[in-house]
C-alpha cells in the first residue's frame, strides 16, 4: 500500500480506506467479506467530476459549457482512467477473487477505471475534498495538459450528440437510451443498448458496460449524420 501512496502522493491516515479501495467484489464474494470498492466507486466519481469540473471552469474561463462539458467527460472516462490506472500500475494492487483473475481482471480496463475511482473516494474520506483534489489534479496532469494545448481526444459522443440534437429542436427528454438485453457470462458480459429519439429507433450500441453501450449507440447516431467528433 505504501507504493501506491507514493504513486498518488498521497498518505492514508486510515488504511483501511486504501485496502477497501483495492478491493473487488468478487474477492469479498469467494473470501466471505462484505466489504468492497463500489460504494467508494460510486463516491469517487462525484468527486472526480466536481473536481474536474471545477478546475476546467478555472482553466478556460473564455469557454462555454459544450466545451466544458465534453472536455470534462473526456478527463473522467473509462479510458483515460485506465491509462492512470495502468501509469500508478494499479492493477497490480487489487484483490481480485480467483475466477476474476483467471479472466484477466487484473488488466481489465473497467475495473481498473473503477478501482481509481475508489482510490479518489477513499482519499476524500480520509483527508477530505482539498487532499482529493490534490490527488486528482496529479492523476489528470497528463489529461490537463493536453486539453490546454487543444490535444485532448474528446470520446463523449452522447454529449456531442445532445448537442446536435438540441440544435436540431430536439429535447433531451426526447433522447432516451433503452436497454436491449445482455448476453455472456457474469465475467465478461456484453450489454446492447437501443438509442431513441422522439419514439423512433435510431441506432445500436453494444459494448462491456450500459455506458460503453450508450456511447456507442451515440457514435453510430452521429455517423449516420456525418457528424465529426
Amino acid at each position: 500500500m505504501k507504493r501506491i501512496e507514493e504513486k498518488i502522493g498521497y498518505s492514508f491516515k486510515d488504511r483501511a480506506l486504501l485496502e477497501t479501495a483495492l478491493t473487488h467484489s468478487s474477492y469479498a464474494r469467494e473470501s466471505g467479506g462484505s466489504v468492497f470498492n463500489e460504494r467508494m466507486e460510486f463516491l469517487g466519481d462525484a468527486m472526480l467530476d466536481a473536481i474536474a469540473g471545477e478546475e476546467l471552469y478555472r482553466e478556460f474561463p473564455g469557454k462555454g459549457e459544450g466545451f466544458l462539458s465534453r472536455t470534462r467527460a473526456s478527463l473522467v472516462c473509462e479510458k483515460f482512467l485506465f491509462e492512470v490506472a495502468v501509469h500508478i500500475s494499479l492493477g497490480e494492487h487489487l484483490r481480485l477473487g480467483a475466477g476474476e483473475e483467471k479472466t484477466g481482471g487484473r488488466n481489465r480496463p473497467s475495473i481498473l477505471a473503477d478501482a481509481v475511482e475508489a482510490l479518489i473516494g477513499a482519499v476524500f474520506l480520509d483527508g477530505g475534498y482539498e487532499a482529493a483534489r490534490d490527488v486528482v489534479l496529479r492523476l489528470l496532469a497528463d489529461g490537463l495538459q493536453d486539453a490546454r494545448e487543444g490535444r485532448l481526444l474528446v470520446t463523449d459522443y452522447k454529449t456531442a450528440l445532445q448537442e446536435l440534437l438540441q440544435s436540431e429542436g430536439v429535447s433531451t427528454a426526447g433522447i432516451q437510451y433503452v436497454d436491449a438485453g445482455q448476453s455472456g457470462p457474469d465475467h465478461d458480459k456484453v450489454f446492447t443498448v437501443h438509442l431513441m429519439i422522439n419514439g423512433q429507433t435510431e441506432a445500436e450500441g453494444v459494448g462491456k458496460s450500459k455506458k460503453q453501450a450508450q456511447q456507442e449507440a451515440a457514435r453510430a447516431a452521429l455517423s449516420r449524420r456525418n457528424y465529426a467528433i
